[in-house]
């Protein structure tokens, strides 16, 4: 069986769980060909654990080893745009971990470098194999919800208490991380939603920077989200509550869809409520409403082993990508919208984003930063760990 030889930059904790699931056979049609890390700890420890793979401290000595045929970034956030850009000028295919990068300028410089090339592209949008959101943006693409009124997603279960941000020299300050809980804990949920609902139009949102911990970035934000069709938003989502709520909410012509605890909870009128309203005469009537739970694999899918094997399928036999890295872009556009709206007090235009704005304002929030870690700070060893 032809295999692919991954290699992995970074050596943190997902990069290392990345390596595990590839030497433990998950991966059946990759093989761990190197790893790369600037850590000279981590790179003992890769010695050590795998005694037969290739350990670089450099990624472009990586690159040109003629050891991989596809590279996967594990690297803070920073770095997965520059890295995937290099990549596919040495001609490799490439699977960055999320976020696609901090800000949206970067971003389209590498959408345009993986489109230059004849690569294919891959992001860690692992929750996309997740059978719930699978279901539910099936149910909402065959139109079963009807018109979608109103989005509501709580997820404030992603609690980190201060050791977590003093746990590495780059977290949680603008220069080292570019964010907080939006560019960190909530890519993800930030995919899910433009991946069953589309990009909002506009965005507004206010953020607390450092308000449950000693940061700089946010740590908890309320975004409204509007859509030319009419659709509503609201996007809660907090670093500091213990213990914490994801509860997504829909409500639609067709009902109301609820899931949380990774299952789906359709509260389904029999008729529309646009259709029983243009016809019912009854001051306090409403419609007939079933309480319909939705079938599906409540297991939580295969996760990131899930997105290496529909990658290697997609190299080897043109399988089609279950998340493409050039779709990296929707979600940190999202994020990024709601930065700058919670940094200006504006309504953000998401359709006609204003790149290099958000870039300066970055910059300026850079320049100004006042957090500087030192290694004798830090808890534990420096880690990519998300």
């Amino acid at each position: 069986m032809e295999k692919l030889k991954l290699g992995i930059i970074g050596f943190g904790n997902m990069g290392t769980g990345h390596a595990k699931n590839v030497m433990e056979g998950k991966v059946p049609r990759m093989e761990l060909g190197a790893i790369c890390d600037i850590a000279p700890a981590r790179q003992d420890a890769i010695r050590q654990l795998y005694p037969g793979v290739a350990v670089f401290s450099n990624a472009t000595e990586m690159f040109e080893s003629g050891l991989c045929d596809v590279v996967l970034i594990a690297t803070p956030h920073y770095d997965h745009p520059t890295l995937a850009i290099e990549a596919f000028r040495h001609g490799l295919h490439v699977i960055t971990e999320k976020p696609a990068g901090v800000y949206t300028r970067q971003v389209k410089e590498m959408n345009a470098a993986a489109a230059a090339s004849d690569k294919v592209f891959g992001i860690m949008y692992n929750q996309r194999t997740n059978p719930v959101y699978q279901k539910l943006r099936k149910m909402i693409q065959a139109g079963d919800l009807g018109h979608i009124k109103r989005i509501t997603w709580i997820i404030t279960d992603w609690y980190r208490p201060q050791a977590y941000h003093d746990s590495s020299t780059w977290r949680s300050a603008w220069k080292t991380e570019g964010g907080g809980a939006l560019i960190n804990q909530n890519p993800h949920q930030l995919d899910l939603w433009q991946w069953m609902f589309g990009v909002p139009d506009r965005i507004f949102a206010k953020a607390s920077f450092g308000k449950y911990y000693n940061i700089e970035v946010e740590d908890d934000v309320m975004a409204y989200f509007e859509y030319d069709n009419g659709t509503t938003g609201e996007y809660i989502t907090s670093t500091g509550e213990a213990p914490g709520t994801n509860r997504l909410e829909i409500a639609c012509d067709m009902g109301k869809v609820v899931v949380e605890g990774n299952r789906i909870l359709f509260y389904r009128n029999t008729v529309s409520e646009r259709e029983f309203n243009k016809t019912n005469t009854v001051p306090f009537g409403r419609p007939e409403c079933w309480e319909c739970n939705i079938p599906a694999d409540f297991s939580g899918g295969p996760q990131h082993v899930g997105i290496l094997n529909n990658f290697a399928d997609a190299v080897l036999n043109g399988a089609e990508l279950l998340a493409k890295g050039e779709e990296g872009i929707y979600g940190l556009t999202i994020s990024n919208a709601i930065h700058l709206s919670a940094w200006t007090g504006e309504t953000v235009d998401v359709k006609n984003f204003p790149d290099d704005r958000f870039y300066d304002l970055l910059q300026e929030k850079i320049r100004t930063s006042t957090m500087v870690k030192k290694e004798s700070q830090v808890v534990v060893d420096n880690s990519n760990t998300y």
